[in-house]
C-alpha cells in the first residue's frame, strides 16, 4: 500500500532535505512546501530575538565591570585658554603639555601628582570652586599622595608601543587612537573585562568588534590596518610590537 504522504497528490513535506532532493531530480519546485512555514518562522524568530538580546545586551553587561575613577577631571576646563593655562598651538601640543615625554624619550602617560602641582601647589588656595578640585587638594595634594587613576588603554605586558615613534616621528594626532578625550567634561566610568582584566576600550565597546572610527578599538588588527594604510607593512612583523 502506498504511503499517502509520499504520493504525487500529497508531496513530501520533509523540509530542506526533500526540497533539495527534488531540485536534484528536476522536479517542479511548485510541488514543494517551502522549508520554513509560517509557524517555522515564528519559532525561529522566537529563538533568535532572545538570543540577540542576551548576546548583544545582557552578556556585555555581565562581562564588563564598571568602576568610577577615583576623582573626576574636566579636560574642557583645563584646555580653556582663559582658565587652564595649558600651552600649545595644536591639539597634540596641548595634550603633550600634561601627557609629556621625558628627556630620554619615554612617555609619561597619565600625569603624576608633580605635574598637577605645577599649577595646583597650595591646598589652601584652590584655583577654582569645584568640589573635585577641593577633593583633589585635600586628599592628594595635601597628603602628597598619587591619584590611583585607572588606565583605559593599558595593553598586555607582551605588547610594546612607542608613543614617541608614533606621535613625533610618525606625526600622528593623539585622537587617532584616543578619540576626542580632550573634549570630555567628565571622565567615563572604567569598564574592565572580568575575565582578562583589560579595559573595554581595548576590545571595543561594540561586543561584535565593529568600529566606525579609528579610536573605537585598540587591538592588534587595528594597528596592522593603520601600518598598512600608511605604507609601513614591515611594522606588522610579530617582534616589532611583541618583545
Amino acid at each position: 500500500m502506498k504511503n499517502p504522504a509520499n504520493s504525487p497528490e500529497n508531496p513530501s513535506k520533509g523540509g530542506w532535505l526533500s526540497f533539495l532532493t527534488g531540485l536534484l531530480k528536476g522536479k517542479d519546485e511548485s510541488t514543494f512546501v517551502p522549508p520554513f512555514s509560517l509557524s517555522g518562522w515564528i519559532f525561529f524568530l522566537a529563538g533568535l530575538i532572545p538570543a540577540l538580546i542576551v548576546g548583544w545586551l545582557i552578556y556585555p553587561m555581565a562581562l564588563y565591570s564598571k568602576q568610577p575613577q577615583p576623582m573626576d577631571f574636566n579636560h574642557v576646563l583645563h584646555l580653556d585658554p582663559d582658565v587652564g593655562g595649558i600651552e600649545g598651538d595644536t591639539e597634540t601640543e596641548k595634550c603633550l603639555y600634561c601627557h609629556e615625554f621625558r628627556d630620554d624619550g619615554t612617555f609619561v602617560g597619565i600625569p603624576r601628582l608633580a605635574k598637577c602641582t605645577e599649577c595646583h601647589d597650595d591646598p589652601e588656595s584652590p584655583l577654582g570652586e569645584t568640589p573635585e578640585e577641593i577633593k583633589f587638594l585635600n586628599k592628594y595634594v595635601a597628603e602628597q599622595k598619587e591619584i590611583p587613576w585607572l588606565s583605559y588603554y593599558r595593553q598586555p605586558d607582551c605588547v610594546y608601543f612607542s608613543h614617541i615613534a608614533h606621535v613625533q616621528l610618525g606625526e600622528m594626532e593623539c585622537r587617532t587612537c584616543h578619540g576626542d578625550h580632550h573634549k570630555t567634561e567628565k571622565l567615563p566610568a572604567y569598564r574592565a573585562n572580568i575575565l582578562t582584566g583589560y579595559s573595554i576600550n581595548i576590545w571595543g565597546k561594540n561586543i561584535a568588534g565593529y568600529k566606525t572610527k579609528t579610536w573605537d578599538r585598540m587591538k592588534m588588527d587595528d594597528c596592522a590596518e593603520c601600518h598598512t594604510k600608511k605604507g609601513h607593512e614591515e611594522n606588522n612583523a610579530c617582534f616589532v610590537c611583541h618583545k
